[in-house]
């Protein structure tokens, strides 16, 4: 009888990390619909093309805590739910965008008149980011749960991230199929097949995930006792120095390769160097793939600070020889350009180096996590809250390192970007210790709760 319960528990966890594998999938195939249906509207607004991403990211600041909230008020699993019925809403509205408000103009930029229909798709893309944020918060301390914390823990973490990297890189190639050359007379209603698939989507997962069981540790239980949180993640040194090495890794992530394209497209000897830039770029995407299926097979062997560790040494390493080495030293890198196809472009030596740090940002995220929770035990669907808050950063680091680019030099901006993988260095180092194990994250806080009069 017990070997049958643990064979049962062993295959409730399974069932649960697949689930999880999926959800890391979907929270990538959400946030990658913002970017292919910005070109549409950048055709009409020439301002507009990355609002859809800048909402998305812009959820995370407002839902981050909130959703850790309701982890542990109601559960992984139905937090899940929720955030797919938000999702269907979600990918609902930018459908509805393309059906009314075209001819109803709101107000006006740059005297050019924004229409309602815009805004309705703004809203569309916003509520998207609510359900990726509620995603991310349900399935990162999920599979550090399921792995048992510690290097297993991180290995559930980078094998999920091998997932959403690669949905990642999937979901522009499916975009492009559906939707073909987008020109000025393209309209989200011209992509409505690809809405129909997202929302389709959203619906068979909100499904699968009422009827897989997924352990509810944390969450408060009905009965005669009720778990009280006389702390708060905050009360934890080495989780509030992982939260801001949250904030700075996503502004990492991002801003590599998105200074990087401008950086190449400044180079007028390069032919189609914005086209260039861009499949340049895309590497990074895909080392960052690679870079978390080989954290996945080591994670169980190298722990998740020694991973960082060199991670962000390396890094910095290859962002200095980027800065240092001549832009006249060239190297043959694959890129893809319209009416081209794939091919190999001659582009700056300190390309090659940026790219390179895909596969030293790829295991940042899982590790970051995996540190800043350990210990933390039913304060870690809080801190998972305020870790997605910190998403934010992905918005406001490049805006930043942009801003350095623009009034002094591409490469003089990536000096941010080493002060930021510096922290994240000394966070492997020294930050990431739990000096405050006084603190009591078990069941022994349980007090009764008094009977209804």
């Amino acid at each position: 009888m017990e070997m049958t319960k643990t064979q049962t528990r062993a295959g409730g966890n399974v069932v649960a990390i697949v689930t999880m594998f999926f959800l890391f999938g979907m929270i990538s195939f959400v946030t990658n619909l913002a970017a292919p249906l910005g070109t549409i509207w950048g055709h009409t607004y020439d301002w507009a093309g990355m609002m859809g991403n800048f909402m998305n990211f812009f959820a995370y600041l407002i839902m981050g805590i909130p959703a850790g909230n309701m982890l542990v008020k109601i559960g992984y699993k139905k937090t899940a739910l929720i955030a797919m019925a938000v999702g269907a809403i979600g990918i609902a509205l930018q459908y509805i965008s393309s059906l009314v408000g075209a001819e109803t103009d709101l107000f006006s930029v740059s005297g050019q008149p924004v229409m309602l229909n815009f805004i309705i798709y703004l809203l569309g893309a916003f509520v998207c980011g609510f359900c990726v944020c509620m995603l991310n918060t349900v399935v990162n301390p999920m599979l550090n749960l399921l792995g048992g914390g510690g290097v297993k823990g991180n290995q559930l973490l980078q094998a999920g991230g091998s997932i959403n990297s690669l949905a990642g890189t999937l979901t522009p190639f499916f975009v492009g199929m559906l939707i073909g050359t987008v020109t000025d007379r393209s309209t989200i209603g011209d992509v409505s097949p690809l809405l129909f698939i997202a929302f389709g989507v959203f619906v068979l997962a909100f499904l699968i995930i009422s009827f897989v069981t997924i352990p509810e540790p944390h969450m408060q239980k009905k009965g005669t006792k009720e778990v009280k949180y006389s702390h708060s993640p905050w009360n934890f040194r080495h989780t509030v120095l992982g939260v801001i090495g949250i904030f700075f890794y996503v502004g990492i992530e991002v801003g590599i390769p998105g200074v990087l394209i401008f950086y190449i497209s400044s180079f007028t000897d390069i032919p189609n160097a914005t086209a260039v830039g861009g499949g340049v770029a895309a590497v990074y995407w895909l080392l960052m793939l690679v870079g978390r299926v080989s954290s996945s097979a080591i994670s169980g062997k190298v722990s998740s600070r020694t991973q960082l560790m060199v991670a962000s040494t390396l890094a910095i390493v290859l962002i200095l020889l980027a800065i240092f080495v001549s832009a006249d030293v060239r190297v043959s890198m694959p890129s893809y350009t319209a009416g081209v196809g794939f091919g190999m472009a001659e582009v700056p030596v300190s390309a090659l180096f940026l790219v390179l740090c895909g596969l030293c940002t790829s295991v940042m995220w899982g590790g970051i996590f995996n540190l800043a929770v350990e210990g933390l035990g039913k304060y870690t669907a809080q801190a998972s809250g305020i870790f997605m808050m910190m998403v934010v950063g992905g918005g406001v680091m490049p805006l930043i390192q942009n801003a350095i680019a623009n009034n002094v030099s591409y490469l003089s901006s990536y000096w941010l970007v080493i002060a930021m993988l510096a922290y994240l260095l000394f966070y492997a180092v020294s930050g990431s210790k739990n000096v405050n194990t006084d603190i009591p994250v078990d069941d022994e806080e349980e007090i009764k709760v008094p009977d209804a009069i």
